[in-house]
């Protein structure tokens, strides 16, 4: 299986992305992918940007672990996981997951699975900034209930 693992301060092109997922492949049937964008609304309903923060090595580690599991769940010929850090404001692509099978089911099971354990068990912090100040956005339950799902499938 093939993975690629980014994390970035540039934008990124999804197109691009597939493209080199896809590259001299004829056994894929199916590509899934998730696009998650900064909103102006979180915690506060102003927010005017956001940083990431991540352990270099640890970080890519750590996506590359979540990666390698989606393929040993489901029968994939590759993922990708791009992840933005830095500053960035509303409106910019933040993370992209793509996932490559033979058949859409097992695509579309993987890519929600590496979103449920990226917002997890990726070493990611987010700062938002609003007009009345900054603050470390808190870890949700809901994000965790989502992953726990996957823990006795």
């Amino acid at each position: 299986m093939k993975i690629v693992i980014n994390v970035q301060q540039d934008a990124f092109n999804t197109e691009v992305e597939q493209a080199r997922l896809t590259e001299g492949r004829s056994d894929i049937g199916a590509i899934v992918s998730f696009t998650g964008w900064v909103r102006d609304f979180n915690e506060r309903p102003d927010v005017s940007a956001l940083t990431l923060e991540h352990f270099p090595g640890m970080t890519e580690k750590a996506l590359h672990v979540i990666a390698r599991e989606a393929g040993e769940r489901w029968a994939l010929q590759g993922a990708t996981i791009i992840h933005r850090v830095g500053r960035l404001e509303p409106g910019d692509a933040i993370v992209l997951v793509m996932t490559a099978s033979a058949h859409r089911r097992a695509a579309f099971e993987a890519c929600d699975f590496i979103m449920d354990y990226l917002k997890t068990r990726a070493p990611f912090w987010k700062k938002e900034h609003t007009d009345s100040g900054s603050y470390w956005v808190s870890e949700r339950q809901s994000d965790r209930e989502a992953a726990s799902r996957w823990e006795h499938s």
